[in-house]
């Protein structure tokens, strides 16, 4: 949701950013209500037919240390503006997210005890 002209496709399952469309959206006062974001390195070929079947209700959202694309280092997921699960391949990037939203943050082990399990 946002008031701003986006490079988002509306009219497609799945689109790709470059760095600047990504900056274009990441700069603007946009609330994403249900989707997938997935940071994967540039080089990565990946497999579309498995993008364009991937959805934020997918179980694997709430498994700790797995990701809805493997070659993915950071993945968000959005549910319908309730929750955010937010996965890191790298601790020290995950670490740097802890201290910054401190209690916010809940580990998502600690989470699926106390909510899902």
């Amino acid at each position: 949701m946002t008031d701003d002209q986006l490079p988002i496709h509306y009219d497609q399952d799945y689109f790709i950013l470059n760095k600047e469309e990504f900056s274009i959206i990441y700069q603007s006062r946009t609330q994403i209500i249900w989707g997938i974001i997935s940071a994967v390195p540039k080089n990565i070929q990946l497999d579309l037919n498995l993008i364009s079947n991937l959805s934020a209700e997918d179980e694997n959202v709430w498994r700790a240390n797995q990701h809805l694309i493997n070659e993915s280092y950071l993945e968000i997921v959005a549910f319908d503006s309730g929750y955010t699960v937010v996965k890191f391949k790298d601790e020290k990037l995950s670490n740097k997210f802890k201290a910054y939203f401190q209690d916010e943050a809940i580990d998502l082990y600690e989470f699926n005890k106390k909510y899902r399990l």
